[in-house]
């Protein structure tokens, strides 16, 4: 079992940058890869990269590969998703996300969440 908890996001303008935040606690030695995801009111949540916890290897969406980053720090248990380049489209809200077992891609092969964090983004 592990808790995660975001912060950052908020009101951003087209163009701008923002980045999130998802500290771990609880046991993260049991998690393989820490997910970022996101949904928008009436879609279906969405991958947009993972980041293996012990590995560093990084994979990502198409559709934010280029303007969207994640990142980990594991002495600080923290995981980070650096977002630029922002677009109206991009407003939802956003999820951290632990994986236990293997480097996912959907929503369902995640065991943990964090609570969410809005991203809204004016045009």
């Amino acid at each position: 079992q592990v808790q995660l908890v975001e912060s950052g996001g908020g009101l951003v303008q087209a163009g701008g940058s923002a980045r999130l935040s998802c500290a771990v606690s609880g046991r993260p030695s049991s998690i393989s890869v820490m997910g970022w995801f996101r949904q928008a009111p009436g879609k279906e949540r969405g991958f947009l990269a993972g980041i293996g916890w012990n590995t560093g290897r990084t994979y990502y969406a198409d559709s934010v590969e280029g303007r969207f980053t994640i990142s980990r720090d594991n002495a600080k248990n923290t995981v980070y998703l650096q977002m630029n380049s922002l677009k109206p489209e991009d407003t939802a809200a956003y999820y951290c996300a632990a994986d236990r077992t293997w480097y996912g891609r959907e929503a369902s092969e995640y065991e943990d969440w964090g609570q969410g964090a809005q991203v809204t983004v004016s045009s």
